[in-house]
C-alpha cells in the first residue's frame, strides 16, 4: 500500500484544547468555554480573511482571536500574560493516539506530510515539541500561497509541493471544512471524528473514510480501496 497522507495539524494531531489548564489561572471555571471560543474565532478569522483577500498568517489570526475572546470574557491581561498564552499555543500537546497512528501509516508505506494553516515555523515547533517530527517527509504550510483552507488553491499547492497525484493522496483531518475542501479539490479524505457530537456537514460531497482514532486509518483506507477494486 503506497500513497500520500496529508495530515492536518491543529485539532487532528495537536489538541487545541490542551491549553485549558493554563487558562484556568485567568478564566477559572470558564476556561474550557474560553478555549473553545478562542479556537472558533481563530478559524472564523482565517475564513473571513480568505474571503476578503486580506491575508495575515495563522499566528496573527490566533493573536487577534485571543484579544477578541479576552474582551468577550472581560479578562484584562498584561502584554506579558498574553505573550505567555500565545507561546503556550505553540507547544500544545499531541493526542494520545498520534504516535501509534503515524507509526502504522509509516510501516504501511505511506508518504507522510504535515499540511497546515499554521506557519511552517510554528508547525515545526509543535511537531518537535510533541516528538513526532521524524514521521514527516516535509511540512507544507498554506502560508506559502497566502491562502487558507478550504481554498482549492491550497490543496493544489500541496499536490505540487509533495509531487503527489490527487487520486493517490489522502487528506487526514478532524475538521469537516478541511475534509470537504480536500474532496472538492479532487483529493481523497479521511475524517477523524475525535468528538462524537461533531457531525459532518450534510453536503453533496463526503469523506471516503471515517475513523474515530488515528490507528484506524490504515485498515480503513485498505478496506475502501478493496471495495473500489471489487
Amino acid at each position: 500500500m503506497k500513497g500520500t497522507l496529508a495530515f492536518d495539524i491543529y485539532g487532528t494531531l495537536i489538541d487545541t484544547q490542551g491549553i485549558t489548564g493554563m487558562l484556568e489561572k485567568h478564566a477559572g471555571l470558564k476556561a474550557e468555554a474560553f478555549s473553545q471560543l478562542w479556537r472558533k474565532k481563530v478559524l472564523e478569522y482565517s475564513f473571513r480573511r480568505g474571503l476578503m483577500d486580506r491575508y495575515l498568517d495563522f499566528a496573527a489570526c490566533t493573536h487577534q482571536a485571543l484579544d477578541y475572546t479576552l474582551e468577550v470574557f472581560g479578562i484584562p491581561l498584561s502584554v506579558r500574560e498574553k505573550t505567555a498564552l500565545l507561546e503556550a499555543y505553540r507547544e500544545l500537546p499531541v493526542f494520545d493516539d498520534v504516535r501509534e497512528g503515524l507509526s502504522e501509516a509509516e510501516n504501511a508505506g505511506f508518504r507522510i506530510y504535515a499540511f497546515s494553516n499554521g506557519k511552517r515555523s510554528d508547525v515545526e515547533h509543535l511537531l518537535d515539541h510533541g516528538g513526532i517530527r521524524k514521521f514527516f517527509i516535509d511540512i507544507v504550510s498554506v502560508d506559502e500561497v497566502r491562502k487558507f483552507k478550504p481554498d482549492p488553491e491550497v490543496y493544489r499547492h500541496f499536490l505540487k509541493r509533495s509531487f503527489s497525484q490527487p487520486e493517490h493522496t489522502w487528506l487526514v483531518s478532524s475538521n469537516p471544512f478541511d475534509v470537504l475542501g480536500a474532496v472538492s479539490a479532487g483529493l481523497k479524505s479521511v475524517w477523524v471524528r475525535r468528538s462524537p457530537p461533531v457531525i459532518m456537514d450534510p453536503w453533496e460531497i463526503a469523506p471516503e473514510v471515517t475513523v474515530e482514532k488515528l490507528p484506524g486509518i490504515v485498515p480503513a483506507i485498505a478496506s475502501f480501496e478493496n471495495t473500489q477494486v471489487s
